[in-house]
């Protein structure tokens, strides 16, 4: 029974206690000697309790305290209630570990629960067949002694774990494990390891099927402009027909720029090695891109501005800076009215380097900025079929970006402009003589 503590009922007990030993001793004319055997008989009680409490504390393995009246029976209750309520959180702590552990079991991935300094804490079952991680005979060891990858070691190096990380199977050289590290809690990490083999077979084969298409369209489709062509020199052909075969020739170019399209995104989807990039003349491409590209402002009458930093280049592949910058300043062009501004911007700015490209044109809507560069995405698909938009342009962009280390920023105010731009690290950048 859990007896509750007060202070004012313990004093009232000492002070009658002591009333009555000064009574005694005054009675028998010997205070002192009462006072002594009262002290004595106080300490030999508090020992012996203080011995049943060490007992109970280190020899016995009891939950319940002894039993005992007064201050001690207090002491004992107290402690009990501290060591029951230790042992209820102890169960809720143990049954939300297993909760945890079941729900990690149950986890398609691998997952690892790893130290600030990347030593194994806990995995599940997953890891084991994935990476053969054993746990717990594994508990301690650092993860890249037990995966040997040096993407992975790199990886955990730059503490940059915004992006996964893609290796080759320690167990399996046909597979490729996609690795994913997040905090978990204040002194941990969370990774998340699963195979994406299948994804990438998968993706292979879509650019490979696409690349083939393309190829096997381009022939076909030469011939077919080959015969157009002929069709159309013919000074006598009837009016309606002339007409028809016009129709012909412009959805033949429509489709040969697509294909064209596609063979680029194909392309720059499949990351090139760094060793084949090479100093790139940024205002010289540039240049060379607003020259192939003149004739379309032939109608319209754009007024282009430029504010260009004729010694700043960039290390990458030409054709696809190229094939980005043609396809932003075209889209400025294509969506831009007669007699509109377009600003074409390459400079260093706040430790990178830009290219922009802003108009005044019609803008784009809230609610299509965010699928601007997905494939074949057109915002309006009535006006892009008339400028000959594939909605493949930025989707090939934000490749090229990517591939170069950079990112594609995409910002506009519905009928008021656009601006798109490309930032790459200054680090990729030199200085041209």
């Amino acid at each position: 029974m859990i007896f509750r503590f007060s202070l004012q009922q313990f004093l009232l007990q000492q002070c009658f206690v002591f009333a009555v030993i000064a009574l005694l001793g005054y009675w028998f004319s010997n205070l002192g000697l009462f006072i002594l055997a009262a002290v004595i008989v106080s300490l030999a009680w508090n020992y012996r309790h203080l011995t049943r409490l060490i007992d109970w504390l280190w020899q016995k393995n009891l939950l319940h305290p002894p039993e005992s009246n007064g201050i001690w029976g207090h002491v004992y209750d107290g402690i009990y209630r501290r060591i029951r309520n230790y042992r209820n959180k102890q169960k809720e702590l143990n049954f939300r570990i297993r909760q945890f552990r079941d729900g990690a079991e149950a986890l398609p991935d691998a997952a690892i629960v790893l130290g600030l300094d990347y030593s194994i804490r806990w995995s599940n079952k997953k890891a084991n067949r994935l990476l053969g991680i054993r746990w717990p005979l594994d508990a301690g060891q650092v993860i890249t002694n037990l995966v040997r990858s040096p993407q992975l070691t790199k990886y955990l190096k730059s503490g940059d774990f915004s992006e996964p990380c893609s290796i080759t199977s320690p167990r399996d050289s046909a597979k490729q494990i996609e690795f994913r590290f997040m905090t978990y809690g204040d002194q941990q990490y969370l990774l998340l390891a699963r195979d994406v083999s299948q994804l990438i077979l998968l993706e292979k084969m879509r650019r490979d099927f696409v690349a083939n298409v393309s190829h096997e369209l381009k022939t076909p489709l030469t011939v077919m402009r080959g015969y157009v062509e002929i069709i159309q020199d013919d000074d006598s052909l009837p009016a309606h027909w002339s007409k028809s075969f016009d129709t012909i020739e412009q959805q033949v170019t429509r489709m040969d720029r697509l294909v064209q399209q596609l063979l680029v995104l194909s392309k720059v989807e499949v990351h090139q090695d760094d060793d084949i990039r090479m100093q790139v003349q940024m205002p010289k491409l540039i240049e060379q891109v607003i020259e192939d590209i003149s004739w379309l402002n032939k109608t319209k009458q754009h007024q282009i501005s430029f504010e260009i930093d004729p010694r700043l280049g960039i290390l990458g592949v030409e054709s696809e800076l190229k094939s980005a910058c043609s396809n932003l300043i075209v889209n400025a062009m294509n969506y831009t009215a007669k007699s509109g501004k377009i600003n074409i911007c390459w400079k260093k700015q706040e430790g990178y380097c830009l290219f922009k490209v802003t108009d005044n044109g019609c803008g784009i809507m809230p609610d299509d900025l965010g699928r601007l560069s997905e494939r074949f995405y057109r915002v309006d698909k009535s006006r892009s079929r008339d400028t000959g938009g594939t909605g493949l342009g930025l989707s090939i962009v934000k490749h090229v970006a990517n591939h170069h280390k950079g990112q594609l920023i995409i910002e506009s105010e519905f009928g008021q402009g656009s601006s798109f731009s490309i930032k790459f690290p200054v680090d990729e950048s030199y200085q041209i003589r």
